[in-house]
């Protein structure tokens, strides 16, 4: 079972701050999706459904909600080998700097894996949309004789400029490889793909951040001090000296990177046919199991809504929406093109009864939201009306931020009785 011989090792990724506010409080894998998951769960569940057991996920900033989900959420038999452990970054007699890069960041962290018998290390993302059995990729790196396999995925000339574009020759070695070339420069940089993927104008393969390598090599790498990350240091350096082949991947993949694409990732949830199917048996996502009740829905009209467990709503309409845990919302309220993560507790029937002393969390009445996400634990009262857009110029403020058009709302935020944006 080659599943044995794997450690998985989860990139919690820097500051994020591209995805500010969402990461104001919270580390970028600790992030809410798709009303009742976090960011960190995708590759999490990934690894689990490939039978990938022994995990380690890398971060250092605002880590406490990371941790305490994670220890949480993944409990697994005490006669088995299999964890998810969350490595901060450190003060060790060998550094006193913090995380530098992603290499950097496996480097400082090398004496925990090396703990564990494992031949190959794949290193993963905690900031991407997608299911993928890993084994294959890892059969695929093991059958080639492979030293690093690099997953890759078809993009478009527009996206390709944020990515590590690479050239592969008939037996899928990369030949070539730039990290995130320029508009003029990438054309030159095509490669065959397959006739779908032509049609949708993704003829340039860009590097996902997906990577097996061999055990030995990955300790001999990480004694070189003078790289700091893999995409823009050890994989280019590495094409020339070691066999790096490419593992194409076309299924559904997103680099949930800033506040554009977590929003349009989330919302594509409620397509008819979601390009990230939740409902897939085989590739179950897992999180915390919270014991909730149902949701309660009270004279409202739902179209393409996501709704997760434990809602109380008596909304007029909700629309292309993702609406997350123990959310509350009032009466003859409009909910358009907006994510809603919702509460982390309820509120008892005595507060609500002095709902005149404060507003209440969730969303009051005859309230107006389109074009929004709403963060964790917010108190929005009655008759508020956000409508974001692209008129709206990118902004803050103490309660919200506007980017791209999107409306976020901070954590925790109030917006008092007849609030408009």
């Amino acid at each position: 079972m080659i599943n044995n011989k794997v450690l998985g090792i989860i990139l919690g990724g820097g500051q994020g701050s591209r995805l500010y506010p969402l990461t104001k409080d919270r580390s970028k894998p600790a992030v809410p999706i798709a009303g009742k998951y976090r960011l960190v769960d995708i590759p999490i569940s990934n690894c689990i459904n490939s039978d990938i057991k022994r995990m380690y996920v890398l971060t250092q900033f605002n880590s406490a909600s990371l941790n305490r989900h994670i220890k949480n959420t993944y409990h697994f038999s005490f006669f088995s080998s299999a964890f998810v452990d969350v490595l901060a970054a450190e003060q060790t007699i060998k550094s006193d700097k913090w995380f530098q890069g992603t290499a950097d960041a496996v480097r400082q962290s090398m004496h925990h894996f090396l703990q564990h018998d494992f031949e190959y290390a794949l290193i993963l993302s905690g900031d991407q949309l997608y299911q993928m059995d890993y084994n294959e990729m890892i059969q695929a790196h093991i059958d080639a004789k492979a030293d690093i396999t690099i997953g890759t995925y078809p993009v478009n000339a527009k996206d390709g400029t944020s990515f590590g574009i690479l050239k592969t020759d008939d037996e899928n070695k990369i030949t070539s490889f730039i990290e995130k070339p320029s508009a003029d420069v990438i054309v030159d940089w095509k490669s065959d793909v397959s006739d779908d993927m032509k049609n949708q104008g993704r003829e340039y393969l860009g590097s996902t951040g997906i990577y097996v390598f061999n055990r030995d090599l990955l300790v001999e790498l990480m004694n070189d001090e003078s790289t700091i990350d893999f995409g823009k240091e050890i994989i280019p350096q590495s094409i020339e000296k070691q066999k790096v082949i490419s593992y194409p991947f076309e299924g559904y993949w997103t680099d949930i990177g800033n506040i554009d694409s977590f929003f349009e990732a989330n919302l594509g949830l409620t397509d008819d046919i979601p390009k990230f199917n939740l409902f897939d048996l085989n590739n179950r996502v897992y999180t915390n199991a919270r014991i909730l009740p149902t949701s309660k829905i009270s004279g409202t009209t739902l179209n393409k809504a996501v709704i997760a467990e434990g809602c109380i709503i008596h909304a007029a309409t909700i629309e292309k929406s993702v609406i997350g845990i123990r959310s509350r919302i009032g009466k003859e309220t409009t909910i358009i093109n907006t994510y809603m993560m919702g509460s982390d507790v309820y509120e008892t029937l005595e507060d609500i009864e002095n709902k005149n002393n404060h507003i209440l969390l969730g969303i009051g009445e005859r309230c107006f939201i389109k074009n929004a996400i709403i963060d964790k634990n917010c108190r929005i009262g009655d008759d508020v009306r956000i409508n974001g857009g692209p008129h709206l110029e990118d902004t803050e403020t103490d309660k919200y931020v506007i980017k791209d058009g999107i409306v976020v709302l901070k954590k925790e935020a109030v917006l008092p009785k007849g609030t408009v944006i």
